[in-house]
Formats: C-alpha cells, structure tokens, sequence
C-alpha cells in the first residue's frame, strides 16, 4: 500500500477541501489588506512619509507592490498559505497601516488647522 493510500484511507477528502477552502478565503481576505495598504501609500504625497518621520514613500512603495503581488499570487491559488511569502507579505502590510498610515494621514491633516496631540487647540 503506499503513502498516498494511507494518507486517504486516515484523512477524509472532504475535511481537506473544507480546510482548503478555508486557507483560500484567508488568502483572499490578506489579499484585501494587501492592496488597501498599496494604494493607500500610492494616493500619498511623497513629503508626508518623510515629514512622518517614516521611510520614504518608494520604499514603502516597494516593499508593498511585492507585498501586493505575493497577494495576487495566494489569492489566484499559486501560492499556499502555509508558505511563509504570503505571511511576510500580509505582516508588511498590517505594519503600514498600523503605524505608518496614521502618522502620514496626521502629517497631511496638520496644515491650516491648529491640532495638538491630543485634539485642536
């Protein structure tokens, strides 16, 4: 009997394509995250990153278009969420639009109004 037998013989084929099924939606859902974080760094002014005190904005750029098409490829079903790209991917992502979009979106609501850390004053 070989491997492939007993593995289908212990596992039910069903459970497999449910737990498929499962990793897909959450590479799709990373996928989402991915390309939000993308063009939400493309619509910023290039001055704002670095006014933020962050990296600039083409390395932001960069590190979230690989980022975005690691998501392509999980999302297409290329790519397994058990591989560690998309986790890299997804972990870049989350970490722009954690920290570096809110400073960004801070820098860019200062002119004109008079806003102290903790409200306008």
């Amino acid at each position: 009997m070989t491997t492939h037998a007993i593995a289908i013989g212990v596992v039910n084929p069903t459970a497999l394509s449910i737990i498929n099924t499962i990793f897909w939606v959450l590479l799709l859902a990373a996928f989402v995250v991915e390309t939000w974080a993308f063009i939400h760094a493309i619509l910023q002014p290039t001055a704002a990153f670095v006014a933020a005190g962050k990296q600039t904005k083409p390395i932001w750029l960069i590190i979230l278009g690989i980022a975005f098409l690691i998501g392509v490829g999980g999302a297409i079903g290329y790519l397994s969420l058990l591989s560690f790209f998309p986790i890299i991917a997804f972990v870049g992502a989350a970490i722009y639009l954690v920290d570096v979009r809110p400073k960004v979106k801070q820098v860019r609501a200062r002119p004109g109004t008079r806003q102290g850390p903790y409200g306008p004053w």
